[in-house]
């Protein structure tokens, strides 16, 4: 009789030539796409060289993304992307992307169809745990890692036991996948599921499009996560459907599956959510924030970069102004994305209203450039940290909330809710 699995533990035995694997296994995996970006990539490359390999596994399944620190703000930032732009061509890399035809890695690589159910995906990135919301397995390792699954196409894991977060209800308006992922790093802080793999379920998540599960994935590391994940359904089917020629292969947990405990989580309550500074845990309703002035709000990141997130900002500016005093970039989160947001009408919209648009890049997410703050200013981010100087002066403050608490901050000059505008 097959011993029951969850669906992360599946996709771990499939590329491990197993036919069961338990939390605590150490196991050697076949890796689908190995990625790296215009920071980590140029360690990772040295590394690489180390190894004596003269070409990578597969040029085909390795994803280089300059992303960080483009267009390239200074000569260092230049010198890195050198690095990675030689090393792609010299190598025939396939999937090697940069502004004009890239954006943000864990935007575009789902975007372009590098990533389809069942893949096993590992990226020189934390939040490489993005492309979980397609039913694969992804997870961020450091650049030695990356380097030698560049020539070996193979690296190690340990199975992580999972921890099913199951949401049921019908959401209120303005509320969405960044809010769901936000309360659940509430009730679980930043370390409650360390090297865990989050498997998202329910009614709920099966309702949400795509977009939104790529935004809680993403952030499933914020509480220490190896992984998150959704297993495939129809949503999923249609956004892969035309995008790759690859078949996609998909699993599922069984329904007698072992979880080190299961979340249920009513959202029919829920209201937008708002994380204070300085941790992604640190949760409270908007209506719990209290007046909070700000300098700054950036809509954007690897998070909620993508169209629909730039839709809703724009429903909600359409016909009224930023605040004066208050600073607003918005950064698409790919080429795509900002090809669409301007047949839309939606940058037009953004404009009108006092933002500034920039080009897709990683930005102020990271305190990169395109955004960084002075000491004593308060920002509101799409993204998915706002640890200490984390965009910035160490004197700062960040807040995160979803682009809908983001557009109404705009106009209001202060943390609030998109109901009050």
């Amino acid at each position: 009789m097959t011993k029951p699995m969850t669906i992360t533990e599946k996709i771990l035995a499939s590329h491990a030539d197993l036919e069961f694997v338990a939390p605590g296994d150490l196991i050697k995996v076949r890796v689908d796409l190995a990625l790296a970006n215009d920071i980590t990539a140029p360690l990772a490359i040295r590394v690489f060289h180390r190894t004596g390999r003269s070409q990578v596994f597969d040029p085909r399944k390795v994803a280089l993304v300059a992303d960080h620190f483009v267009p390239n703000k200074d000569i260092p930032s230049a010198e890195q992307s050198k690095i990675m732009r030689t090393f792609a061509r010299d190598q025939g890399i396939v999937h090697y992307y940069e502004p004009g035809d890239g954006g943000v890695e864990h935007v575009i690589l789902p975007e372009k169809g590098l990533v389809i159910p069942g893949d096993l995906v590992i990226g020189a990135d934390s939040h490489t745990c993005t492309y979980g919301a397609l039913g694969a397995f992804s997870s961020g390792v450091g650049s030695t890692d990356l380097g030698v699954i560049m020539a070996t196409g193979r690296t190690w894991l340990k199975v992580p036991p999972s921890i099913r977060v199951d949401y049921e209800g019908k959401l209120r308006h303005w509320v969405g996948g960044k809010d769901l992922i936000l309360y659940t790093l509430g009730l679980l802080g930043v370390e409650g599921a360390n090297y865990k793999s989050l498997e998202f379920s329910g009614e709920t998540i099966h309702a949400l499009p795509m977009d939104q599960r790529l935004t809680m994935c993403n952030m499933a590391v914020e509480g220490g996560a190896k992984n998150g994940i959704v297993e495939p359904d129809e949503i999923t089917m249609a956004y892969v459907s035309g995008r790759s020629g690859r078949k996609p292969e998909v699993f599922r947990s069984d329904t007698d599956a072992r979880y080190e405990k299961v979340l249920k989580i009513d959202v029919s309550a829920m209201e937008p959510q708002v994380a204070v500074p300085h941790s992604p845990d640190n949760v409270k309703p908007v209506s719990q924030v209290g007046h909070v002035a700000l300098d700054q709000v950036f809509i954007g990141s690897c998070t909620n970069g993508r169209l629909e997130d730039l839709r809703v900002a724009s429903g909600i500016l359409k016909g009224k102004s930023v605040a004066k005093g208050t600073r607003f970039i918005v950064l698409p989160g790919s080429a795509e994305v900002y090809r669409q947001a301007l047949r839309e009408g939606i940058l037009e919209t953004l404009l009108d209203a006092g933002a500034v648009i920039g080009p897709p890049s990683c930005g102020p997410c990271l305190g990169g450039h395109l955004g960084i703050l002075a000491d004593g200013e308060r920002a509101l981010s799409t993204s998915n940290r706002n640890f200490l100087g984390r965009m910035g002066h160490v004197g700062s403050e960040v807040y995160l909330a979803s682009p809908a608490v983001a557009a109404a901050s705009a106009i209001l000059g202060r943390i609030g809710s998109p109901d009050e505008v």
